[in-house]
């Protein structure tokens, strides 16, 4: 008898794991964010996410053109005017998910909302805006480090929600994405070795045709480049001081503005977020020091 026991409770457990997790209700009064993801079952639904409003755009270093552009477009989006979907493209670490985030940060009070999309359930954009459709505020979809690889497809469903399905999803509705790359697919060299010359024109092969197609989706390009070095201390000085706020560090020095572009040049680049990481390395050898 144990032994049926045993197996039943395996069976109805191994049943239970089968069956979605319990969806939120969403008060999007009080919500400012949310992720879309799979259950166990593979459904669809909206989670509930709690953002820290730290970041703003004042606290973005170098990237003025690049705010200001954003900020424009969201405004037209918040008054309910049409507005570009937009891919925020560039270099690792230089401000483009930190832009997102400081958007919230400054628009949260006027309606606006954000809701993450993995770049797998792209396809699940239309039961995703079904979900806030009748919502009275307005929502980002937002997907962040989105490329495709040579021979991914994906990007097809992606090319089809950006084209005139989203004119019949309503104002409430604006897809922003983040890349490394401008055109979202890797570009091998076979494709350029198909172009073609035309009565003197030059014609690209259609993988690149096609890629350009994709791009040509967002209406605005906003692109990110690595920071020189003067605009790299900058950042760090910024960080040093928001994040020291509560530590008793010393001055900034000439020799940490050494330090912090050898710490840039192990990492790789120079951007905000290695910025912030040397910051982080400075208050840990501080706090060490400290303790001894």
């Amino acid at each position: 008898m144990s032994t049926l026991r045993t197996t039943l409770l395996e069976l109805a457990n191994r049943f239970l794991e089968t069956l979605p997790n319990s969806v939120q209700e969403i008060d999007w009064g009080q919500t400012l964010c949310a992720r879309w993801v799979h259950d166990r079952a593979n459904m669809g639904h909206l989670r509930i996410l709690h953002p820290r409003l730290d970041q703003t755009f004042e606290g973005l270093i170098g990237v003025d053109k690049q705010a200001r552009q954003f900020k424009a477009n969201l405004e037209l989006f918040l008054k309910g005017l049409p507005a570009n979907a937009t891919l925020l493209w560039g270099a690792r670490g230089t401000g483009k998910s930190s832009m997102v985030r400081a958007a919230l940060t400054a628009f949260h009070d006027r309606g606006l909302r954000i809701i993450e999309v993995e770049k797998s359930h792209l396809g699940d954009l239309p039961a995703i805006v079904e979900n806030v459709r009748s919502e009275r505020f307005q929502f980002l979809i937002y997907c962040d480090d989105l490329t495709f690889e040579d021979g991914e497809r994906g990007y097809s469903g992606l090319k089809t929600v950006l084209d005139g399905t989203l004119e019949e999803f309503g104002t409430n509705i604006l897809v922003v994405c983040t890349s490394n790359r401008r055109h979202l697919v890797s570009e091998p060299m076979r494709d350029n070795q198909n172009a073609t010359v035309v009565d003197g024109e030059i014609h690209q092969g259609d993988a690149i045709e096609e890629r350009v197609s994709l791009a040509d989706r967002f209406g605005l390009w906003l692109s990110f480049y690595p920071f020189p070095q003067d605009t790299y201390i900058a950042i760090v000085k910024h960080w040093y001081t928001e994040l020291g706020r509560d530590l008793d560090l010393p001055e900034f020095t000439e020799q940490m503005a050494v330090e912090a572009n050898r710490f840039a040049i192990g990492r790789g680049g120079r951007g905000g977020r290695v910025a912030r990481q040397f910051v982080i390395d400075q208050m840990a050898k501080q706090l060490l020091a400290n303790s001894t």
